[in-house]
């Protein structure tokens, strides 16, 4: 259920592959808007608000957390979602779910609790994610997780290896048949890099890591920094960050609106499946805004990300997941009672896993709380 019409090629819930749980429909609400009503809802979701996504969240008030990405990659979702008449609830629901699973300390956690469960299989934070809303969300009597609809399963699940795919099930099919996902999954991808691309040039300008003059180098950058200074020249740093980043968003989605539809128009999809059969992604960037996209990224990784401010954070982070998976291996029993029962029942493996999925749900601060406690 949404305002205005669906294009042929967009997800509709009346073709839609359905939950893994059968259920009742909902009165006032589409099922996508259902879902999306479930993500908001749920405990992954609200701890999001106290999890890295370049700064420890106690490092300053202002500056992004994984909750606050998601709602700007949704909001950059949705405004391209309605210019291209996708299905605006699920591409809303795949944004806000994307990064449910990821670790605290952003990919410091990641990396670290990945390292940890190397012999277990590893740990990525887009599986987890899946696993957060199909399994590890206890809410309802009926099902676990979540029991989300199919496509904005399909849509959080963006990569996947050949071995995990095999045993997904029917979300994993498409990365076995090499094919596409539907449009709003493409969608919620690139917003995704989009979002954080531009948003960690303000945060890292906030945090005095990058300059206006190391920025002006940036092809992104440097031409709204002259449309901007031209326009307003007396305008302070603060305010001239926000204007600048405002148009660079405005230019990259344009450009994503543009060359999407264009792409749309030469492959002339009558429906998601013929999406999903497509050679190639339709919903990206042209090659000129794309070109500037990886070149602000690289940019960032050599001078925020790489900053030893940074690195010294990621130091401690990692540190704190290793003690804490050492320290929980080898005493289930203390995680809470509801994670040690679950490890009881497993082999090597699956204790590790349940080690894995307590960590991954834990906030900075309680991170940090717990690996003091430990060690104490």
């Amino acid at each position: 259920m949404q305002t205005g019409s669906l294009a042929s090629y967009a997800a509709d819930e009346s073709q839609s592959r359905g939950r893994r749980y059968d259920e009742p429909g909902a009165s006032y609400r589409g099922e996508y808007q259902r879902d999306r009503d479930r993500i908001i809802h749920s405990t992954g979701f609200r701890r999001l608000v106290y999890k890295t996504q370049v700064f420890v969240n106690h490092e300053g008030d202002l500056y992004r957390t994984r909750l606050t990405h998601s709602l700007e990659v949704a909001q950059v979702a949705r405004t391209v979602a309605v210019a291209l008449q996708l299905n605006e609830p699920l591409t809303e629901a795949i944004c806000l779910a994307h990064d449910i699973g990821h670790t605290p300390f952003g990919h410091a956690g990641q990396d670290a609790l990945n390292a940890c469960m190397r012999e277990f299989g590893g740990f990525e934070h887009n599986l987890q994610s899946l696993r957060v809303v199909d399994e590890l969300e206890a809410k309802y009597a009926d099902f676990p997780g979540l029991n989300l609809m199919f496509e904005t399963r399909e849509g959080i699940l963006k990569h996947c290896s050949a071995k995990n795919a095999r045993v997904l099930g029917d979300v994993g099919e498409r990365f076995l048949n090499r094919e596409q996902p539907g449009l709003e999954g493409q969608l919620a991808n690139i917003a995704d890099a989009i979002a954080y691309n531009n948003h960690d040039v303000d945060d890292g300008f906030r945090a005095g890591l990058l300059s206006i003059d190391q920025l002006r180098e940036q092809p992104l950058f440097g031409p709204r920094f002259d449309e901007v200074h031209r326009l307003y020249p007396k305008l302070d740093d603060r305010r001239l960050i926000y204007e600048i980043i405002r148009r660079m968003i405005d230019a990259v989605v344009t450009d994503l609106i543009e060359n999407t539809s264009h792409n749309i128009e030469t492959a002339n999809p009558g429906s998601i499946d013929d999406v999903r059969k497509a050679d190639k992604a339709m919903v990206v960037l042209s090659d000129d805004i794309y070109e500037q996209h990886v070149s602000l990224k690289k940019f960032l990784n050599k001078h925020l990300y790489s900053h030893e401010r940074k690195l010294d954070m990621t130091r401690q982070a990692q540190a704190i997941v290793r003690e804490l998976f050492e320290t929980y291996s080898s005493d289930i029993h203390s995680m809470p009672t509801e994670f040690s029962s679950r490890a009881e029942q497993q082999d090597e493996s699956g204790r590790a896993r349940v080690v894995a999925d307590y960590i991954a749900g834990m906030t900075d601060r309680y991170a940090i709380a717990e690996h003091e406690r430990i060690t104490a």
